[in-house]
């Protein structure tokens, strides 16, 4: 917009620049109180899940996370955790590159890793605790319950299953948040729709996510596990079940594609089995790096902030894995 001459009109500017200041302070006031009214209106809420009911009576302000990704949910949805669950293995998560925005360098303490540490959950005097993420049971769920409403997944998935945007709804729903979280699923999906049409290959293409270094040394995932749904919403075939691959079953590893969660180049080549498959030696694997990558975390946490990154991350190799061409290059991505 052009400015208007400021010399010829300065008294009317500053007159101008009083008025619109008050009137601007009033509107933002008035939004405030809107958006605070629309929040309130949101309580109480009442959530089924696979232990019980979680009752909300009002807007949380002091939130913990117990799921392994959860926090990034809530952090999507513009709330700061006072406490997290752990992340197992090496990854530095409070570095992780797809929140920094979000956590903006808070130092979140943490309230146990493998297993949730209910004093630690306590302590920190939470008025809502969501692990939808968390693997709990019953008994855990019953004593966090007791300090306050606990938010845990629903019965309709397999535990660790739940889709992410199942995820976002229900965290929304618990933080009085419902048309972000709407929007948020809708904002995402709309990145995996660009990269589908870009990429019609994928539709139907058969796909091994193999974890490397579980059970007998390899574990091919199935739709039962957070970790293939990216690959699903691509349109990747995907297996029902996870099922634990021996070294002499290494076979089953053979698919139009298989993506490597565990595995830099160095770790695929001096895993010689490994190396000698089909799908290896014809160019059509992805390696997703070592579980200290960013990019192997963000395929764990499969949150609404992670997907987009892991869309930008990992899509191009994919679609040179999967253009049937063995002499397309594969360029993995970055560790």
């Amino acid at each position: 917009m052009p400015r208007r001459p400021v010399r010829a009109l300065a008294l009317a500017g500053v007159l101008s620049a009083v008025a619109g200041l008050t009137a601007c302070g009033g509107d933002e006031e008035e939004a405030e109180a809107s958006a605070t009214a629309a929040t309130d209106g949101a309580f109480p809420v009442s959530i089924e899940n696979k232990f019980g009911t979680t009752e909300i009576e009002a807007e949380p302000q002091r939130v913990v996370t117990v799921g392994f990704n959860d926090e990034d949910f809530v952090l999507a949805l513009g709330v700061t955790p006072v406490g997290v669950r752990e992340l197992l293995g090496d990854y530095d998560a409070p570095s992780r590159p797809w929140a920094q925005e979000q956590l903006d360098g808070a130092e979140l303490p943490t309230v146990g890793g493998e297993e949730i540490d209910v004093e630690a959950v306590a302590a920190l005097d939470p008025d809502l605790i969501i692990g939808v993420y968390s693997f709990m049971d019953q008994a855990v769920y019953d004593q966090l319950s007791g300090i306050a409403p606990t938010l845990a997944q629903t019965d309709e998935y397999a535990d660790g299953a739940t889709p992410w945007q199942e995820q976002t709804l229900l965290t929304g729903q618990a933080l009085g948040k419902d048309d972000e979280a709407q929007q948020l699923v809708d904002d995402v999906e709309g990145r995996f729709d660009e990269a589908t049409s870009e990429n019609p290959s994928f539709a139907g293409t058969s796909i091994a996510v193999d974890l490397t270094g579980v059970g007998s040394g390899h574990y091919l995932l199935g739709r039962d596990d957070l970790r293939t749904q990216f690959f699903s919403d691509l349109g990747f075939a995907v297996p029902d079940t996870s099922t634990d691959v021996s070294q002499e079953r290494l076979d089953l590893l053979e698919a139009d594609v298989l993506a490597v969660n565990g595995y830099d180049e160095a770790d695929a080549a001096a895993d010689s089995l490994f190396s000698g498959l089909d799908v290896v030696t014809q160019g059509r694997t992805v390696l997703l790096g070592g579980y200290s990558s960013a990019v192997s975390a963000a395929l764990g946490f499969g949150s609404p902030l992670s997907l987009p990154y892991l869309i930008d991350e990992v899509v191009p190799a994919l679609a040179a894995a999967a253009d049937g061409d063995p002499a397309t290059a594969v360029a993995q991505p970055a560790a």
